[in-house]
């Protein structure tokens, strides 16, 4: 049986694009397993679904081996498995090195190996760097004092009299916070803010 899985790192992302390589690879909608999550670790629901459908002799397609996952040593874990553990073939589209249906021999297993450990280290490199300039980018950004996440919800103009009464003790945070059509741990918050500043 022939399997194809497909993975995109969120749900706004389009896998069109790996839909249409595994229809041209002759796999059948019906085998096809979809995730619409991060390659960061294996623990994905397409995923597991498809690892206890596989068996000796079907074969995985896959686009790239980025689609896979992005951790070099589960990537490779998982490799081993499919291949050794439930001797099934992968087929990487995008790099017709990574076939093992072809070239069963010593060499071709030496070749498709050195392979998959190089572009496995390339994904896991690629996330590294993602999440360095991430962290870059944060840095950088709130050092300039730009606010990160959602936008600030403006306080409504009754905020200073709310306060007043909450602090007099006539007006409950959530009564305060209903009045201003905000949740009561807002209110609250802002007037941590207010204290701190």
């Amino acid at each position: 049986m022939n399997y194809g899985y497909i993975r995109v790192s969120s749900r706004d992302q389009n896998e069109e694009r790996q839909l249409i390589a595994m229809r041209e690879a002759g796999i059948d909608d019906a085998h096809l397993f979809l995730d619409k999550q991060s390659g960061k670790d294996f623990q994905r629901p397409a995923y597991q679904q498809l690892m206890k459908r596989l068996r000796a002799g079907d074969v995985l397609f896959v686009k790239s081996i980025d689609r896979l996952g992005r951790n070099y040593d589960d990537i490779l874990q998982q490799w081993q498995l499919i291949t050794k553990d439930k001797e099934a073939d992968i087929v990487v589209l995008d790099m017709p090195l990574l076939d093992t249906r072809q070239r069963k021999d010593l060499i071709g297993t030496l070749i498709a190996d050195i392979v998959l450990q190089l572009l496995s280290y390339v994904a896991q490199t690629e996330r590294d760097f993602i999440r360095q300039r991430q962290a870059e980018g944060i840095a950088a950004a709130r050092a300039n004092g730009i606010h990160l996440g959602r936008a600030r919800t403006p306080r409504p103009t009754c905020y200073p009299s709310c306060v007043a009464l909450w602090q007099s003790g006539l007006m409950s945070a959530r009564a305060a916070g209903r009045q201003m059509g905000i949740a009561h741990t807002t209110f609250l918050n802002w007037i941590r803010e207010d204290m701190k500043g």
